[in-house]
């Protein structure tokens, strides 16, 4: 008599899956395999079990290959990966992230697969993470609002570290930007940890986006000082500081970068010139592929060269500096002032000048008031 000990097998292995059928179809199935291994001879049983030995270790040593194989390939697109990240200077959280994502998603998908060479059923371990996804979701749903508004922050970059921004009624100057939170430190260097899933979806005021800014003053001089003399003198203040824009910012931006430029150059002609040249290393055409940086312009660059041709083409705005009179108060006349500076130079120049105010402004026969009130007496004869 000839039975077949897979289907014996696969029924005691269904039994021990957790597939719990109906209580009498265990006991009859139990019945059956032994009945059935009673009617075997030792030579069959024997050879039966050597035989799922031998399935088994061929399995087993096919799964070893799929796995190492598959463990260097993960390595070899992780590593590729991260390159690719370094070379497009792409965020360093944001970068971590992706490539701790694709690592366990790559791991996953691997063991999956070395599982299923092993014969074991995997809809079941599928199901089974599916489920604790769903719960896990249900249960973490601020932290991936939270999750979500970091991936947002990261690939838009609305700030970055450096700048200085107020936002969720805080405000100073990013020191990280994390998957979960943002980290700012306030002008008195006090720590402030903000949700991402805030910042995502509220209004932020970011100083430090614009490369200039406008600074104001109100100056007041008292009723009877020459208005014509108080603006000359405060325009000339302006004027004789380099650091304010004198007419377009434009001009502004390349006056700056050819003076840079002129103290690069000359501070490279004071450098020794390096006598020995490094060997050239020969590589791969692997590598060649993947680290060629690729001649034709990427779109992104091309988008951002049509836009810088598009600004060229507005009309240049007129930043030249602004002094005139405000508002005629009642012990005051306040003299509105305003100029154009680079965002690393603005409290800088706008204490500076509230100084030279105070201090020159009175050299010039001006003055500075103060709330008065005149009270005039009538005397009555009797």
């Amino acid at each position: 008599m000839i039975v077949n000990f897979e289907d014996m097998m696969a029924g005691g292995m269904a039994a021990g899956n957790g597939v719990a059928p109906a209580p009498a179809d265990s006991i009859s199935g139990f019945d059956k395999g032994m009945k059935t291994l009673e009617s075997m001879s030792l030579d069959d049983l024997i050879n039966r079990l050597v035989s799922g030995l031998v399935d088994f270790a061929i399995h087993l040593a096919i799964a070893i290959l799929v796995f190492y194989v598959g463990k260097f390939i993960i390595t070899k697109i992780y590593n590729i990966t991260s390159s690719v990240f370094i070379r497009r200077r792409i965020d360093r959280s944001l970068a971590t992230f992706v490539l701790s994502l694709i690592r366990i998603v790559l791991y996953f998908i691997l063991v999956i697969t070395v599982v299923g060479i092993l014969g074991i059923e995997t809809s079941s371990f599928l199901a089974l993470f599916a489920s604790a996804g769903v719960a896990v979701g249900l249960a973490l749903s601020g932290t991936l609002q939270n999750f979500a508004g970091g991936v947002l922050i990261l690939l838009l970059k609305p700030y970055k570290i450096g700048d200085y921004i107020e936002a969720q009624g805080y405000s100073g100057i990013v020191k990280e930007i994390q998957i979960f939170s943002t980290i700012i430190n306030t002008p008195d260097n006090k720590q402030i940890i903000i949700p991402n899933g805030g910042l995502s979806t509220s209004s932020i005021n970011n100083y430090s986006k614009e490369e200039y800014r406008r600074v104001d003053w109100s100056v007041s001089i008292a009723y009877g000082d020459d208005v014509d003399v108080a603006k000359a003198a405060i325009l000339d203040m302006l004027r004789s500081d380099d650091r304010i824009v004198v007419k377009y910012v434009e001009d502004d931006r390349k006056m700056r970068a050819d003076r840079k430029e002129l103290e690069e150059t000359s501070d490279n002609d004071d450098a020794e010139p390096e006598a020995a040249v490094e060997p050239v290393e020969k590589k791969s055409w692997i590598k060649r592929v993947f680290n060629s940086r690729k001649k034709v312009t990427v779109i992104s660059d091309r988008i951002e060269a049509e836009h810088a041709k598009t600004l060229e083409m507005l009309p240049k705005a007129d930043r030249s500096p602004f002094v005139a009179l405000g508002v005629l108060n009642s012990s005051s006349i306040d003299i509105t002032v305003r100029a154009w500076t680079r965002s690393e130079f603005y409290w800088g120049v706008f204490y500076e000048m509230n100084e030279r105010f105070y201090k020159e402004l009175p050299e010039k026969g001006l003055h500075f008031p103060f709330p008065q009130m005149d009270v005039h007496l009538n005397h009555i004869n009797s």
